[in-house]
C-alpha cells in the first residue's frame, strides 16, 4: 500500500471508530459548553475523593476525562476550583472556572444535606449558562446503594413519590470529611493565572474524540427532574457566579437549545408547595426534541 493510501485509510478508520463510539453512547452534541463537562463523572470523582481539596485535584487531572472545558477560547483546558459554602447541616460545593481577572463562571454545584445521624443526600446541578438549563444528577445505581463499591449507601424512599429511590451517601469519604467536627469549609486558594504548580493545562479534544471517555460514568448516576436538596440550594442561589463573556460567547447555542419555559406553583396533599417548570427543548435544527418537567420543592 502506498504511503498516501495508508494515511487515508488510517484517517478513515479513526473517523469510523469515533462515530461508532458516539453512537454507542446514544447522545449527540448540543453545541453547548456543557457537552465538555461530565456531571456524572464529577459525582464519581467526588465519591472517590477523600476531601474537597482532593476532589479539586481530581477534577483537574487529565486522565480522569471529566473536564474538557475551554470557556474563554484560549485553546487550553480551564482550571476548575472548588468552593464550599455551608450552613448547619447543608454544604454546597461550587465548581467554578476563573474566566478572567474580573469574572468567574460556575459550572455546577454539589448540594449536600445531612438528614440524620448516619444519613445524607446530595445532587449535582449543572449551571444553566453551561447546559442551557439546570441539569440535575444524583447517584442511582443499586451497586452504590448496597455497598458494592468504596462509597456504599442504602436506599431510602422519597416522601413525595414512593417509586423514587434516594441513595444515602453518608459513607462517601468526602461527605464524612465535610461533616467532621474540625472541618473548616474548603475555599480554593487558586484564581485567574495563579494555579498549583502540579497543574499543566492540556489541549481540549473535539466532541467525537472526547465524548466516549466519560460514557462509563453514566451507569451509576442518573439525570432527574426533582430538586430535593432544599436548604443547600437556598444557600447557593445568592452566591452563584456567571460570566458575561461566557454568556455572550454561547448565547446563540443557548438560544437554539431553548424554546420556552412555563412555571406553575402547586400544593401537594400534605400541604407542601413546589414550583413546577415545564421546558420545551429543541435541537440544533430547531425541531422540538424533548419536553421536560422539573419540580423544585419548597
Amino acid at each position: 500500500m502506498k504511503p498516501i493510501q495508508f494515511i487515508l485509510s488510517l484517517m478513515m478508520s479513526c473517523i469510523l471508530t469515533s462515530v461508532n463510539a458516539q453512537n454507542q453512547t446514544g447522545q449527540d452534541s448540543t453545541g453547548l459548553p456543557g457537552d465538555n463537562f461530565s456531571l456524572q463523572g464529577a459525582l464519581h470523582l467526588f465519591q472517590m475523593s477523600t476531601s474537597p481539596e482532593d476532589f479539586e485535584k481530581q477534577l483537574n487531572t487529565e486522565s480522569n476525562n471529566v473536564n474538557n472545558l475551554d470557556l474563554n477560547g484560549d485553546n487550553d483546558i480551564d482550571y476548575i476550583r472548588v468552593i464550599d459554602k455551608s450552613d448547619k447541616n447543608s454544604h454546597v460545593l461550587i465548581l467554578q472556572v476563573p474566566i478572567s481577572s474580573s469574572e468567574n463562571q460556575d459550572i455546577a454545584v454539589i448540594e449536600i444535606e445531612k438528614t440524620g445521624d448516619t444519613t445524607a443526600i446530595l445532587q449535582i446541578i449543572g449551571d444553566e449558562d453551561i447546559y442551557g438549563e439546570e441539569v440535575i444528577v444524583e447517584p442511582a445505581s443499586e451497586g452504590d446503594a448496597m455497598g458494592g463499591n468504596k462509597g456504599g449507601a442504602s436506599f431510602e424512599k422519597d416522601d413525595a413519590a414512593s417509586a423514587v429511590i434516594v441513595v444515602n451517601v453518608w459513607r462517601w469519604p468526602s461527605v464524612r470529611y465535610v461533616y467532621a467536627p474540625a472541618y473548616r469549609p474548603w475555599v480554593s486558594p487558586w484564581h485567574w493565572r495563579a494555579y498549583p504548580t502540579w497543574w499543566r493545562p492540556w489541549r481540549p479534544l473535539g466532541w467525537h474524540a472526547w465524548h466516549p471517555f466519560y460514557a462509563k460514568y453514566h451507569r451509576s448516576y442518573a439525570i432527574v427532574h426533582t430538586n430535593r436538596v432544599i436548604h443547600a440550594h437556598k444557600i447557593y442561589t445568592p452566591v452563584r457566579s456567571h460570566s458575561v463573556m461566557v454568556r455572550n460567547r454561547h448565547s446563540a447555542a443557548v438560544g437554539r437549545y431553548h424554546i420556552s419555559h412555563t412555571t406553575t406553583h402547586v400544593k401537594g396533599p400534605r400541604g407542601h408547595t413546589a414550583t413546577v417548570k415545564h421546558t420545551a427543548v429543541k435541537g440544533p435544527k430547531g425541531h422540538v426534541k424533548a419536553r421536560k418537567t422539573t419540580v423544585r420543592r419548597h
